[in-house]
């Protein structure tokens, strides 16, 4: 049986799309196509289960319409919508450069600042040449993190952290 602890959470199934029983998934991490998985857990009533992909295509950056075995309608993938979709940290590559991803990839990440959690990245602004992690905290509040080589340490993609070293100064400037 796959514990929560084995995966991590890449994106939700949006809908059907045309009658081959293909979906759109929305997805915040295409590591599925970097490592050219054979599968994927669904969250389907409370328990992850494992499918099968087909085929897959990129309709746009953050959507891929996925094609699962043995669905193969509309119908047949329409009990299937909503379901988050996981995938398992056993199949995550060690050895990941950095720069072969965009800051969005680390969305959902958690990130530590010495021996402590700051929180999780919920979202990256990359409208301008500084791109900024918007970093949720536990208490509620958001804190923005410069996504820079001189701030950002390392990252860990099969435990899903991002280790920053960020001047207090900068931390409490988002507070």
């Amino acid at each position: 049986m796959i514990l929560e602890t084995d995966v991590y959470k890449i994106g939700q199934l949006t809908r059907t799309h045309g009658v081959r029983g293909e979906l759109a998934f929305r997805f915040t991490d295409d590591v599925w196509d970097r490592v050219e998985a054979d599968y994927l857990f669904l969250r389907l009533d409370g328990l992850l289960v494992p499918f099968f992909l087909e085929e897959w295509r990129f309709r746009s950056d953050d959507v891929a319409l996925l094609k699962f075995e043995d669905i193969d309608s509309a119908d047949d993938a329409q009990h299937l919508v909503g379901a988050e979709v996981y995938f398992p940290k056993e199949l995550t590559p060690d050895d990941a450069d950095e720069l072969e991803f965009s800051w969005r990839h680390f969305i959902g990440f958690e990130v530590w600042q010495a021996d402590a959690v700051l929180g999780n990245v919920a979202d990256v602004l990359d409208q301008t040449s500084n791109v900024l992690l918007v970093i949720a905290t536990a208490d509620g509040g958001e804190v923005l993190v410069p996504a820079h080589e001189d701030f950002v340490i390392r990252a860990d993609h099969r435990e899903r952290r991002l280790y920053v070293n960020v001047p207090d100064e900068l931390l409490t400037l988002n507070s």
